[in-house]
C-alpha cells in the first residue's frame, strides 16, 4: 500500500466523503475552497490567522502515487463499513481510472496562499479544483488538507505572543539586547504532543516567529527539509530537577554546571530545594564567577507564583 502507517490512501478522509462522487451533479469543472471561520481563540482585537502546514500535508499525504492495491484494500474495508456491516459506496471506478490514466496521482489541483501568510477570517487560503469526470472528487481530500488547522493555530499563537513581547521589549530592553527577542518564547512542547509528527509540525509553526526551541524534531525538519541546511532553531545547555537533586544543595549543582558550561549561556532551575536561599546565597557566587570568566547564567524559576518568582530572580540578580 502507498499510504502512511499501512493505510490505503483512499481512507485518508471522512467516511461520508466517499459517498459524494455519486451524488454531485455532473460538471465540466468543480471548485472548493477553505477558510478560517473565526479569530483564533475569539480574539476581539486581532482577528488575523497565520496559514501554515499545507506543504507538509501535500508532500506526505496528497502527492503520492495510488495503485490498484490501494483501491483493492480500500474496497475490502468499504465492503463492511456501512450500517449493519454492509457495503459502503465509494468511487471505485474513478479511483481505478486515475490509477491507469493519471499515473496514480489524485486528479485535483490545489492553489494556496504562501506558507506563513497572515489572513483575516473568511479569506480563502486554498482552492481545490477538479475537471470533467473527476469533478465529483473535488472535496474527497478536504479532510486531510484541513489538518492545516493545527500548525496554523500554533503559528498564530506564537505570532500573537511575539507581538505582545515585542511591545514590552520596546519599553524595557536596551537596543543592544533586542536580538534576544527571538528566543523569549521557547518551545518545550515535544513531550506534550500526541506523536512525533505533531511535534515536528507544531514546532515548525512556532519557528516561523521565534528561534528558541528544544523540539529537535522540528528544528531538524525546518533546517534540513525546508531551509536548505541553514539553521533556524537554537537552544542552550540547561538543568532539570533530576540534575539539581543529584547534589546535596543547589550550590553544589550550580558550581558543577558552571565548571562544564559556565563560559557560554547556561540555564539552571533553582527551586529544587529552596529558591529564595539559592537566589540569596548562590547567585552572588555565580555573579562573581561570571564577571571573571564571562558567560551568561539564566535563572529559571519553576514553581510558585509566576510573577513573584520572576521578580524575585530579577531583584536578586540586581543585588548580585
Amino acid at each position: 500500500m502507498s499510504g502512511p502507517f499501512g493505510l490505503p490512501l483512499a481512507l485518508l478522509t471522512d467516511s461520508y466523503k466517499a459517498s459524494h462522487a455519486a451524488v454531485f451533479p455532473s460538471a465540466r469543472s468543480a471548485t472548493a475552497y477553505a477558510e478560517f471561520r473565526q479569530p483564533f481563540n475569539n480574539d476581539p482585537n486581532d482577528h488575523r490567522m497565520v496559514f501554515y502546514g499545507l506543504q507538509y500535508i501535500i508532500t506526505t499525504y496528497v502527492n503520492r502515487v495510488w495503485t490498484d492495491t490501494d483501491v483493492d484494500t480500500a474496497k475490502a474495508f468499504f465492503s463492511t463499513h456501512n450500517a449493519g456491516y454492509s457495503a459502503f459506496p465509494f468511487p471505485e471506478t474513478l479511483f481505478r481510472k486515475f490509477v491507469r490514466e493519471n499515473n496514480g496521482h489524485f486528479p485535483i489541483r490545489i492553489y494556496a496562499m504562501r506558507e506563513g501568510s497572515v489572513v483575516y477570517p473568511h479569506t480563502p487560503v486554498m482552492q481545490i479544483s477538479a475537471q470533467d469526470e473527476y469533478a465529483g472528487l473535488v472535496t474527497y481530500l478536504e479532510s486531510v488538507l484541513l489538518m492545516t488547522w493545527y500548525p496554523s493555530a500554533v503559528a498564530t499563537l506564537s505570532r500573537k505572543a511575539h507581538t505582545r513581547i515585542k511591545e514590552r521589549y520596546s519599553q524595557s530592553v536596551d537596543e543592544s539586547a533586542m536580538w534576544t527577542l527571538e528566543s523569549r518564547m521557547h518551545d518545550f512542547g515535544f513531550r506534550a504532543c500526541t506523536c512525533v509528527e505533531q511535534s515536528m509540525l507544531g514546532g515548525a509553526a512556532h519557528l516561523l516567529t521565534f528561534a528558541g526551541s528544544d523540539t529537535m524534531s522540528a528544528a531538524y525538519y525546518v533546517q534540513h527539509v525546508l531551509n536548505g541546511g541553514r539553521p533556524v532553531a537554537t537552544s542552550v545547555p540547561a538543568t532539570e530537577h533530576s540534575v539539581m537533586t543529584a547534589y546535596q544543595s543547589e550550590r553544589q549543582a550550580v558550581m558543577r554546571v558552571l565548571d562544564e558550561y559556565g563560559k557560554g549561556v547556561v540555564a539552571c532551575v533553582l527551586d529544587s530545594y529552596d529558591y529564595a536561599r539559592a537566589l540569596r546565597e548562590v547567585l552572588p557566587i555565580v555573579a562573581e564567577r561570571q564577571v571573571r570568566d564571562g558567560g551568561v547564567f539564566v535563572i529559571r524559576p519553576d514553581s510558585g507564583d509566576q510573577v513573584e518568582a520572576v521578580l524575585m530572580g530579577l531583584q536578586a540578580a540586581d543585588k548580585a
